[in-house]
């Protein structure tokens, strides 16, 4: 249950994180016994590259220690919703850290917020809308798929984040949200691949006091359409986003020097060997340079007001 509050010991059926390196985290449930491929229970062994781990052992240890493999050694530490993005099983395309924080800031959510998603898919941004709105705050989230809901229910259940939300299976394009969210909301957050289609449907589950409408599209003819919906539905403010994360190193690289002066004089073999060393302190610069692995386009992210009730046309 360690999404649901920070914590200091590990217990008993928490979710943990087991680091290895920035490339190699695995999630595991601190539990006993597991059940095999074949639905045999046996003991709970984790198998890494650097041997393998007694999951139930981590109960009474602190978050962030170190632990012992049998052939070397990890970090156990209490998750995130950024840490669970990077981790989670995909069961549809997901949106990313940096997305997810300017989705959140564009919708101007905060503890208190009643929420909807449409498109729960693999529940990347669910988490992050979760901890943003808690803990008076509540998230209403739809998909049409059953398995995906299903599943992501069960994440839900097993993270201990069941009482701030209330998962769906439901086609809102063609059903919408339901008589009980009527006004009731105060951001809507559509992913999906006709969201134009669910844009007067979120419109009946915004409060009379207006709210704030985002949609995430990777394709702009996707954006267009869905604008200009929005702008005949009395929608303001809309403004389109594309954010990309670029990865610097700083690192001093060695640059040969050519010093030509020395050519106009004559000098002693003490002038040029004191001339020399000053040249290899030179060679030595600090540059900035691209990683070689940046992460490309994932989407578009649009963002719009409707108004309250007194100041629509």
């Amino acid at each position: 249950m360690s999404f649901n509050k920070s914590k200091e010991i590990i217990e008993e059926g928490d979710v943990v994180i087991l680091y290895l390196k920035p490339s190699n985290m695995h999630s595991l449930e601190v539990k006993a016994k597991i059940l095999n491929k074949k639905g045999e229970e046996i003991d709970n062994v984790f198998q890494t590259v650097y041997g393998a781990l007694k999951v139930f052992s981590l109960v009474g240890q602190k978050y962030g220690s170190k632990v012992e493999l049998s052939r070397g050694w990890a970090y156990v530490l209490q998750p995130t919703p950024e840490l669970w993005t990077q981790i989670l099983p995909h069961r549809t395309q997901i949106i990313y850290s940096p997305d997810i924080s300017l989705i959140i800031y564009l919708m101007e959510l905060r503890p208190g917020s009643i929420v909807i998603e449409t498109g729960t898919g693999s529940g990347s941004l669910s988490h992050s809308l979760i901890r943003t709105i808690r803990p008076s705050g509540h998230l209403y989230t739809f998909d049409f798929h059953e398995q995906r809901v299903s599943l992501a229910s069960a994440e839900f259940n097993r993270h201990g984040l069941s009482n701030y939300v209330t998962l769906k299976e439901r086609d809102v394009c063609v059903e919408g949200f339901g008589e009980e969210l009527k006004h009731k909301v105060d951001a809507v957050f559509l992913d999906l691949p006709h969201p134009w289609l669910a844009v007067e449907h979120a419109i009946v589950t915004l409060k009379r006091t207006g709210g704030k409408l985002c949609f995430f599209s990777p394709c702009i003819e996707q954006v267009q359409r869905t604008c200009t919906e929005l702008s005949l539905k009395g929608f303001i403010e809309l403004n389109t986003y594309e954010c990309l994360q670029r990865e610097m190193k700083v690192h001093y690289k060695s640059l040969p020097v050519l010093d030509l002066e020395c050519l106009k004089y004559k000098h002693t073999h003490e002038d040029m060997a004191q001339r020399n060393e000053k040249e290899k302190q030179e060679e030595k610069l600090l540059t900035v340079t691209h990683a070689h692995s940046l992460p490309g386009h994932t989407g578009f992210i649009t963002i719009a007001t409707f108004p309250p009730d007194h100041a629509r046309k």
